[in-house]
């Protein structure tokens, strides 16, 4: 295929992305105002369940293949994006406070998966019964925002009682239009993965530098995405829950799956014990300790996270 063939290509992928992103985000906001849940928890589950399957699938495939370093590095870089880059681009331009009462138990599971993956990891392999631990982190999660979920639409009855009717046309065409949502998204950036990474070599840059960023950012596509469009639309609490619920996600159920596919011993690289998890660990902290000091995001906060990371992308090219 040609250059222009490979642009075209990447350019179907960026619209895809675009549309879907747009599509998604509103599905998701009438699905937080029809249930009553709040926008905080619809992207903490429903959103981050949804953007996290280019990892899942990127891991997953490449244990299979033989490739466990990037099917390990992609779980963990993932992380470390979603953090380091979209949320940094996230409170850089829309900074919010956040609801203690939603927020600080989620920001601390994802702080716990972190750590205790870093721990199971420093033998330099992640056997399948210990890493059943970060499973029961990530049931945790699921279980706390269930419980939310409950909470909240049992208060919206009682300050709402009759609610408005929805027709099931109406509720059909928005859950469509929502799953094409995440189709576009999923299929766009695979199509912007693939034939950034072609036209990156069509043009001469390193294949290095492609490694770093096409996979890492790649896959964190539907996040960056998702956080954009909510940005555009002034979603924050959106935004943060997708971003906490995907990192819960890559790093509580992703490796333990990951480590079951292996065969029961996932092998751990060098890089990612010496740099990529406490790189993690490092962008978990920034992300978490001043919401949960002073119950709100900062525009410096997002300065220092995007700083960080271009930091982190640097060493790992040199």
């Amino acid at each position: 295929m040609g250059i222009w063939g490979t642009v075209a290509l990447f350019l179907v992928g960026l619209l895809l992305i675009v549309k879907g992103g747009d599509w998604f985000l509103d599905g998701a906001v009438w699905i937080a105002e029809t249930t009553g849940v709040p926008r905080f928890i619809i992207g903490a589950t429903i959103v981050s369940l949804a953007t996290t399957l280019p990892e899942l699938t990127v891991s997953v495939t490449g244990v299979l293949q033989g490739e466990v370093d990037l099917a390990v590095g992609n779980a963990v870089g993932s992380v470390t994006a979603n953090l380091g880059l979209i949320l940094g681009i996230s409170v850089l331009c829309l900074p919010s406070a956040v609801n203690r009462r939603q927020f600080d138990l989620k920001a601390l599971l994802m702080v716990g998966g972190a750590v205790l993956l870093t721990f199971l990891c420093r033998g330099g392999v992640l056997p399948v019964l210990p890493s059943l631990l970060l499973f029961a982190v990530f049931a945790a999660y699921l279980a706390n925002n269930i419980a939310d979920a409950r909470t909240s639409m049992a208060d919206n009855r009682a300050i709402h009682p009759a609610r408005r009717t929805i027709s099931i046309r109406q509720a059909a065409m928005k859950l469509f239009l929502f799953a094409i949502g995440i189709a576009g998204i999923v299929l766009g950036s695979r199509l912007l993965i693939n034939h950034g990474s072609e036209l990156a070599l069509l043009l001469g840059v390193p294949s290095s530098i492609i490694g770093v960023t096409m996979v890492a950012i790649g896959t964190s596509l539907p996040e960056l995405v998702t956080t954009l469009t909510a940005i555009a639309k002034k979603e924050a609490s959106m935004s943060v829950g997708n971003i906490i619920g995907a990192n819960v996600i890559d790093l509580t159920m992703i490796l333990p799956v990951c480590s079951a596919v292996s065969g029961g011993r996932l092998t751990i690289g060098g890089q990612t014990t010496a740099l990529d998890l406490p790189a993690c660990l490092l962008m978990c902290g920034l992300a978490v300790v001043p919401p949960l000091v002073k119950g709100r995001f900062f525009r410096w906060q997002g300065i220092l996270m995007l700083l960080a990371y271009s930091a982190y992308l640097v060493k790992l090219v040199i």
